[in-house]
């Protein structure tokens, strides 16, 4: 494991939020498998333009590299390229930043291909303004003052490199994207209702799928445990049939790279019916959460997707001293398999007031149509009346349903 020193600078724009930011970038650390062996504050009204710290505290981070021996410095800040340098220059040891830690643990845990193209393209796109050099000279060789010479430098080479590179990876991508989207529209076809589930990372996201579906998808107290999504069925004990879709987590200031690198994956929850909202509800800094993933919600224009937030870890907690702040909810713990039937009602209840309800009578010879309806629409009650002949049908139908077009409006009440 390498030694870490954390660095961050307090400042106005950050205030409110620094302590709980600190504390997520040592978890971070911990988990690219870093040991946190020191940490640096310093409080300025704005960050130094050139070294981030000022040239005392540069100074006192120095020291504090030789005496702990560390191997890296990780700012809780997006360092730039000459930022890195001028301050390599000072400690000689690796400088890594907030947005390269993530990238970092996003390379570590994804699996899939089309996991391993979306990190690998925001690296590259993280790298690519990053390159160092004699800026324009570099990109117009071939006549002028300075251009002169032996023909193509290192870095432009590496610079035409990762923009190859990045073609490549957005046109394979854009392949897997293409499948996703046939996969999605077959979902909406078959009028299957779709939920999603979003959260901030190590929530319970995953834990909520194993929960519902009894699959063994991977749930560790790991931040980002999961990057791939994943769509499995899930029947509710009525009998109607859906999908559930497990997301990448989310986290305080996420970089841009990786939500335009991971598009498609955001795709999967952009096109549910019902958003499941998992929050740890034994966090210390859960309000910031909340607000981190509504903020998200609303910039991928998922805004119109209704929400129902599910509080998880109840477990871990003091039940009677809790207070929601988001609603509709409920509160559970994922590890509870009792726990399983309150948060299937709070789904169901979420459902109703979606659907359109519906009374209806079959005759004798149609009660096949009963087995189907209970896949597809929610049926409160059927029974057989003897006097009449027929069997009389309530429930609660999906808009798009076919049951809510063929039926005819006498017999559709809402």
């Amino acid at each position: 494991m390498e030694k870490v020193i954390l660095v961050g600078v307090e400042n106005q724009e950050n205030f409110k939020t620094f302590t709980e930011s600190m504390a997520e970038l040592a978890n971070l650390a911990e988990t690219a498998q870093g040991e946190v062996v020191g940490e640096m504050i310093q409080k300025r009204q704005a960050i130094d333009r050139r070294t981030i710290l000022g040239k005392g505290k540069l100074l006192e981070l120095q020291s504090l590299v030789e005496s702990t021996e560390a191997d890296v410095v990780i700012f809780n800040h997006e360092v730039s390229a000459r930022q890195a340098r001028l301050i390599e220059e000072v400690v000689n040891v690796k400088i890594l930043d907030r947005v390269q830690l993530i990238l970092d643990i996003f390379a570590m845990r994804a699996k899939s291909k089309e996991g391993q193209l979306q990190v690998e393209l925001a690296q590259l796109n993280y790298l690519l303004p990053r390159l160092v050099g004699q800026g324009l000279a570099l990109s117009r060789l071939g006549g002028g003052i300075g251009t002169r010479g032996p023909g193509e430098t290192k870095l432009e080479t590496d610079r035409r490199h990762i923009r190859q590179k990045v073609t490549l990876i957005k046109r394979e991508l854009k392949q897997t994207e293409e499948h996703r989207e046939r996969s999605r529209q077959k979902r909406k076809e078959s009028s299957v209702f779709q939920i999603g589930l979003i959260g901030y990372t190590n929530a319970g996201k995953s834990s909520i799928m194993n929960l519902l579906t009894d699959t063994k998808t991977y749930a560790e107290n790991q931040l980002f445990a999961t990057l791939d999504p994943l769509t499995k069925k899930w029947q509710l004990p009525e009998g109607l049939e859906t999908t559930l879709t497990d997301t990448v987590g989310f986290i305080q200031d996420l970089p841009t790279q990786l939500i335009e690198a991971f598009q498609s994956t955001l795709e999967e929850s952009r096109s549910v019916d019902l958003l499941l909202h998992v929050v740890d509800a034994t966090s210390s800094n859960r309000s910031q959460q909340e607000d981190t993933v509504l903020e998200l919600i609303d910039s991928l224009d998922m805004k119109h997707i209704p929400v129902l937030t599910v509080y998880n870890k109840a477990d871990l907690l003091d039940v009677d001293e809790f207070v929601p702040t988001l609603f509709p909810n409920c509160l559970i713990s994922a590890h509870q398999e009792a726990d399983q039937e309150i948060l299937t009602q709070a789904i169901i209840k979420q459902m109703k007031e979606l659907f359109l309800p519906f009374e209806m009578t079959l005759e004798p010879k149609e009660a096949y149509l009963i087995t189907q309806m209970q896949q597809e629409v929610l049926l409160d009650e059927y029974e057989y009346d003897e006097e009449k002949n027929n069997y009389f049908l309530k429930g609660y139908a999906p808009k798009q349903s076919k049951w809510v077009r063929e039926v005819s409006d006498d017999l559709l009440e809402w």
